[in-house]
Formats: C-alpha cells, sequence, structure tokens
C-alpha cells in the first residue's frame, strides 16, 4: 500500500508489529479520506509522528475490539451469575477469568490514552497524544474506571491474606467480605456501556458498509442486549432474596430451591422474569408476599415493557431502512392499482400494465435517469458502455466510428421495455427513433417480407438520416428490453461531429434500407 523512495523506506522502516497499529485499506479508511493516496498519506503521516498511536482504522484495533466485544459479553453474563448464585464457590477456573478480566479492562483504560480518535468533524483520525488524553478524561475515562475495579484481584488478595487463619475464623472473614464485594461488584456492570460502545465501533474499523452487513450488527446486538436484560433480571429474581437471607416467606423457600443446584435456581429465576416480563401468569401466579419481591415484580414488568419498545422500534426502523426500492415499489404499484380501479379498466388491460411494470422494473423502483446524475459523466460512460456499446458496434454506420463520438451517442440512449404483442413501430408513421435489441424478439413486417430479429440486432435505423416514414410494422414476439436512439439527440450529437455526419449520409446515399 505504500509506494515510498528508497530514501523514504530507510526513514520510515518499522518494524512488522508496528505496522499492526497503521491505518488498512477499507471502505471505511477510504470513505473517509477519499482515496488510497490518502490513505497512504496518512500511514506517512502516523509514522512521521515518532509516537506510538493505535489508529482507529489499523489492523490491531479491528483485532481488539472484536476481542472486546467477546470479553465484555462474557463479563456482563458471568458477573451476574458470580454474585448472585456461586456463593463464593466459583472454583479456580472462574476466579482466573475474573483477574484476566480484570487486567483487560485495565489495559484497556491505558490503551484509550494511545487510542487515535475519528472526529466526525475534522477530515482525519486525531493522533496527538495530547488532544487525545484531553478528549478521553472529558468523556468515558470515569466510567471506564469503575467498570474496571478488580474485584477479582481483592478477592485474591483477600485469599491470600487469611489463608493462614483458622478455617471458621477464615471462612467468617472471607463470608464478610464476600457480601462487601458483591455489592461492590454491580459496578462491573457498567461494562455494559462498553459492549454498546464496542459495537458501534465494529462497524466503524471495519469493512462492514455492505447493507446486509449492517443489518445484521443491528439484529445481533439487539437480541444480545434482549438476552442480558432477561439474564440480569433473572439472576436479580434470586439475588435480592438471597441478600435478605431468604426469608421465609420468599419465592426461593416456597420452590424448595435452598439446596439446589446453580442451574435449578436459575432456571427458575429467569423462568419467572420472562413470566413478570411477558405478562403472563405462569411463574407469577402468587401475589409478592414481601415489599422487596413486589419492586422486583414491578421492575420486570416495567423492563418487559421497554424490551417490546425496544423490539418494535428496531424492527419498523430496520424495515424502514431494508430493500427501500422494493417499497418504492410497491406504494408505485398500489397507487396504480388504485387508478385502474377508478378509472374501471378492463381486466385484461390490467394484467397487462402490471406486467408491463414486473418486466420493466423487476420489483424495484428506481429513476434511471436520476441514479446516472448520481456518478460522474466518466463513470456514466463505462456504465453505458458496458451496457450498450456492443449493440452500438452493431450498427454497420457507426461500427468504424470515432469513440468519443460513440461516447456521445450512447449518452443519449433511452431504456424501454415492451410485451408480447406490443406494437413497437406502426408503418407509414414519420420514424422518430432507431432501437437496438437487448434481450427479446420481434417481427418486421410488411405486403412484401417478414424477418424477425432478437438479441444484438437492432431496426429503424434509416429514420436518423432521412427522416421519413417507416415502411413496416414492427411487433413484439416476446417481452423485449431496447434501448433507443432518438432522430433529435442522435442530430444533437452530429452538430459537434460534421466529419461523421457526411460520412454516414455518404453511407445511406448507397444503401437500400426498406425500414426508415
Amino acid at each position: 500500500m505504500q509506494h515510498l523512495t528508497p530514501e523514504n523506506h530507510s526513514r520510515f522502516s518499522w518494524s512488522g508489529w508496528k505496522n499492526l497499529l497503521l491505518p488498512q485499506l477499507n471502505r471505511r479508511s477510504l470513505y473517509v479520506y477519499g482515496s488510497e493516496i490518502a490513505v497512504e498519506k496518512e500511514c506517512v503521516r502516523q509514522k512521521e509522528g515518532g509516537v506510538l498511536v493505535i489508529h482507529p482504522f489499523s489492523r490491531l484495533r479491528s483485532y481488539y475490539i472484536m476481542c472486546m466485544v467477546v470479553i465484555t459479553f462474557l463479563n456482563l453474563i458471568g458477573i451476574p451469575m458470580e454474585i448472585a448464585f456461586l456463593d463464593g464457590n466459583s472454583g479456580v477456573g472462574w476466579e482466573g477469568f475474573n483477574v484476566f478480566s480484570d487486567t483487560l479492562f485495565l489495559i484497556d483504560v491505558g490503551l484509550n490514552f494511545r487510542m487515535g480518535i475519528i472526529n466526525e468533524d475534522s477530515e482525519g483520525a486525531i493522533l496527538d497524544l495530547k488532544s487525545i488524553r484531553q478528549q478521553y478524561l472529558k468523556s468515558w475515562f470515569i466510567p471506564d474506571m469503575v467498570a474496571a475495579l478488580p474485584v477479582g484481584y481483592i478477592l485474591l488478595i483477600a485469599d491470600l491474606q487469611y489463608h493462614s487463619d483458622s478455617p471458621s475464623s477464615r471462612a467468617s472473614k472471607m463470608m464478610r467480605i464476600l457480601m462487601f464485594v458483591r455489592i461492590l461488584s454491580l459496578v462491573r456492570l457498567l461494562r455494559v456501556s462498553r459492549l454498546v460502545r464496542f459495537f458501534n465501533e465494529v462497524e466503524r474499523v471495519s469493512n462492514a458498509n455492505l447493507e446486509v452487513v449492517r443489518v445484521f450488527l443491528r439484529i445481533l446486538s439487539l437480541f444480545m442486549m434482549i438476552f442480558l436484560l432477561c439474564h440480569w433480571n433473572g439472576c436479580i429474581q434470586y439475588f435480592v432474596p438471597m441478600l435478605k437471607e431468604f426469608p421465609s416467606d420468599c419465592w426461593v423457600r416456597r420452590e424448595n430451591l435452598m439446596n439446589a443446584t446453580v442451574g435449578e435456581k436459575y432456571s427458575f429465576g429467569v423462568f419467572r422474569a420472562l413470566s413478570h416480563m411477558t405478562a403472563i401468569s405462569y411463574g407469577s401466579s402468587e401475589t409478592p408476599t414481601n415489599e422487596a419481591e413486589l419492586w422486583i415484580v414491578m421492575t420486570s414488568i416495567v423492563s418487559g415493557a421497554l424490551m417490546y419498545t425496544v423490539m418494535v422500534a428496531n424492527t419498523a426502523a430496520m424495515m424502514t431502512d431494508v430493500d427501500i426500492t422494493a417499497r418504492a415499489y410497491k406504494n408505485k404499484m398500489n397507487h396504480m392499482e388504485d387508478y385502474m380501479t377508478f378509472m374501471k379498466l378492463p381486466k385484461a388491460l390490467r394484467m397487462r400494465i402490471n406486467n408491463f411494470f414486473q418486466a420493466r422494473y423487476a420489483g424495484k423502483w428506481y429513476d434511471e435517469k436520476d441514479v446516472l446524475k448520481w456518478v460522474s459523466s466518466s463513470l456514466r460512460e463505462e456504465i453505458l458502455m458496458s451496457m450498450c456499446s456492443a449493440h452500438v458496434r452493431k450498427v454497420p454506420f457507426f461500427r468504424n466510428c470515432d469513440i468519443n463520438f460513440i461516447n456521445a451517442v450512447l449518452l443519449e440512449l433511452q431504456y424501454e421495455v415492451y410485451q408480447e404483442g406490443d406494437i413497437i413501430i406502426r408503418q407509414n408513421i414519420p420514424g422518430d427513433r432507431m432501437f437496438f435489441i437487448e434481450h427479446g424478439q420481434v417481427l418486421v413486417e410488411n405486403e412484401f417480407f417478414q424477418r424477425e430479429l432478437c438479441d444484438g440486432d437492432c431496426f429503424g435505423e434509416a429514420c436518423l438520416l432521412t427522416k421519413g416514414r417507416c415502411l413496416a410494422t414492427v411487433q413484439a414476439l416476446t417481452i423485449c428490453q431496447l434501448f433507443s436512439l432518438s432522430v433529435d439527440s442522435f442530430h444533437s450529437v452530429l452538430k459537434d461531429y460534421p466529419d461523421i455526419r457526411r460520412d454516414l449520409e455518404t453511407i445511406q446515399q448507397d444503401k437500400d434500407i426498406l425500414l426508415c
């Protein structure tokens, strides 16, 4: 991606791992910087800075974000489970994962001071360490520090501190610490804000510019948030009675879950939570017996209502954003159906109109002229060249014409669709267009001859020069997709090419063309 002189190459030589900090070439970086050359200049700018900063579009940043999404999601599942159900018997594996996660989140806070920032108001990434530090301290530093509270280290240190005490004394002290740490661990649930931020970053630092990918990420993030809501609610169902040391009238005792396994406790907790959230009677048929249980039920009901609201809102937004052209086509067809009903058109004619729209637009509504205006003239020529150049070159008097003239003619072509049985040209009327057949078959006939034309053929070319009457009728035998060139447009192009005009007039005089 870099094209540097030998002198510059020796000057900017970075080791392989440092190249992971440089911006990669993808759709997002091209969108921000405009071209591959601009991305290369951004690489050079970062190297010339001489400071190790992770670029927002770097490969390392992409991998790091994906890793942090997984780690954060596992934390948001495991932390409520540990607080509510494990009773300090989490095991070495979970304690190790806790310590690893706490270490990783503390490292993340430090890395954010060397993480480049994409500012929507600026033309590129902010790579200045002072600016990065100021923006991070003003925004997410405090929430990140609170969420990174190393509870795993606290438990590990406490366990080592009281390891020499007697079993009874050690158990008593650890129980008090455990109760304190359980409450303290709740602040780690603030890591959900990181999950949201990391999901937003996935699209920004990856190639996720396709609509399908964006919709998939939105659906995935929505379902992950709904799952976390149900999971947390289920853990809270058991956590609150546990804090009150399981009163005799709490639901845990009523269901005989005091000595049950963690899986059973969790399953009943989630079952009760979903029953409240979906407003059904299963799992919540009994009236809450104490104030704490009452508030749990009300919180579950409200969170369930919010979940429905978020689901409906996101579903409506995705349905609005996805396949806009198909929805526009359906709207146009609805208007057409209303018009045909109001005008009391015959059923056969209605069917032909519906078939025409299906053949012309194939279920997608767009204004072709408007779409071609969105691109540059060079791209517009390339699009039309790929679609129509071969057809135009097959016409004898266009075959040896200048490429600039051909491009000018291509810009004047109009796309048309005719159904089986449609009359495209009628005999003895003034010819105003010639046609190039992209797909389909037509029948050219008069009282003297009949001839079928198909893909790649053309008809009506004589009228471009003579402006005479058509000597035959042309009828579509199948659905025909054609490109037409009007006489007025053709002569408008010829004004800029007088030599070609003379050559075409000479050719026309030497040929006996039956169709005008």
